[in-house]
């Protein structure tokens, strides 16, 4: 058995409408894939959104020739050599590390969460990561009407984001959507870096008295430092979220010993894979910090986070233990809803609605995704 290509895809989509978080307005969804096809025909897949320019050098330059010829199935083998070329950069090695999971699983007949041991649950509750802002649009007139329709379609979590807005008119979009949605919903508020310590501050502590779960990232970071968050984090009750931006093992451990956050957000398209994602939530626990893995992708990732999220224990011992959470992008996106052949069954009825607030863990080969190959065309810039 030998791995015969490895191919690269960018895929890229211009939005109908503009979504805004605290420091910019996104106008497309861009996205990376990589083919890795065996010589029996078998093929896996994997992801990195956004499609950065770097990402197909390294992956055709640097990482193709050195998966050419190789066995699929001995993925550690192959997972430490990623690591050399790329100078601790995890985004292609998240990407080709994925396809392998997903091939070799699909070689083996079995999902990536059982080459890990076997899955911990078989479904998880999912919030719903939206709420965005709007060019011209008032936060609170938005987003409580997104919050009611929401939770009308099953979600009992779900993401704000808040920071690039005048504070009384955040404050006044985050008081609507709590008086929409009532005491029961899990509500989270995503900074995107939009305050300083003193902002953030203030800020966190109106979030504390209207029951918000956690405030996410609401400092800037630069290249995956976050300067400022161990110091907020002891000024603060409500539980602080970050590190979408860690890129490797030894950065999540820095921020852990540092203290910055209650939970730790990795992103496996960027850190490196399931596996470095699995190693970052073994850390946490060892810090008393819980994983709650960051996905802002398309199909692939978001399928490749729910397997993360099936191996990951309990974070704690009670008999009603606090959930663990997928992130689930609402905005317009089709590289979700697109290109995969079985996508309804990914996070949701066809429908749209969730069942009990929670998506179903795949349990196919490999990702238990099939992609619609045929469907690329439309998006593909190379």
């Amino acid at each position: 058995m030998k791995i015969i290509s490895v191919e690269t895809f960018e895929l890229r989509h211009s939005l109908e409408q503009p979504y805004g978080v605290a420091c910019a307005y996104g106008h497309e969804r861009s996205t990376f894939l990589v083919k890795i096809t065996s010589d029996d025909g078998t093929a896996g897949w994997g992801e990195t959104a956004p499609a950065f320019p770097f990402l197909t050098a390294m992956v055709e330059r640097q990482f193709r020739p050195m998966l050419l010829g190789q066995d699929p199935r001995h993925f550690r083998r192959l997972w430490e050599r990623l690591w050399g070329p790329n100078f601790g950069n995890g985004f292609a090695v998240g990407a080709v590390s994925t396809a392998l999971l997903d091939l070799r699983g699909k070689l083996l007949g079995v999902s990536i969460a059982e080459q890990f041991g076997g899955p911990m649950r078989d479904r998880v509750l999912a919030y719903a990561s939206g709420m965005s802002y709007a060019p011209g649009v008032d936060p609170a007139d938005k987003n409580p009407a997104e919050a009611r329709a929401l939770a009308a379609r099953g979600f009992r979590a779900m993401k704000m984001r808040i920071g690039g807005r005048a504070f009384e008119d955040d404050l006044a979009g985050a008081e609507g959507v709590r008086a929409a949605v009532g005491p029961d919903v899990l509500l989270l508020a995503d900074g995107n870096g939009g305050y300083t310590l003193s902002s953030a501050l203030r800020m966190g502590r109106e979030l504390e008295r209207l029951g918000f779960f956690w405030f996410e990232e609401p400092l800037p970071q630069v290249n995956g430092h976050y300067s400022g968050y161990e110091a907020l984090r002891t000024k603060l009750n409500i539980a602080l979220a970050g590190g979408e931006g860690t890129n490797s093992r030894p950065t999540a451990h820095a921020l852990l010993n540092r203290g910055c956050f209650d939970l730790i957000q990795p992103d496996l398209t960027i850190c490196g894979g399931v596996s470095e994602c699995l190693f970052i939530g073994e850390l946490a626990r060892l810090h008393g910090v819980r994983l709650a893995p960051h996905c802002f992708g398309g199909a692939i990732s978001l399928a490749a986070t729910l397997h993360v999220l099936a191996l990951l224990p309990e974070p704690d011992l009670s008999l009603t233990p606090e959930p663990l959470m997928l992130e689930l992008d609402v905005n317009e996106n089709p590289f979700r809803d697109r290109i995969v052949k079985n996508a309804g069954t990914l996070a949701m009825g066809p429908d749209g609605m969730l069942t009990d607030g929670c998506v179903e863990i795949p349990t196919g080969p490999g990702l238990g995704i099939e992609i619609d190959e045929s469907a690329l065309d439309a998006y593909r810039t190379r």
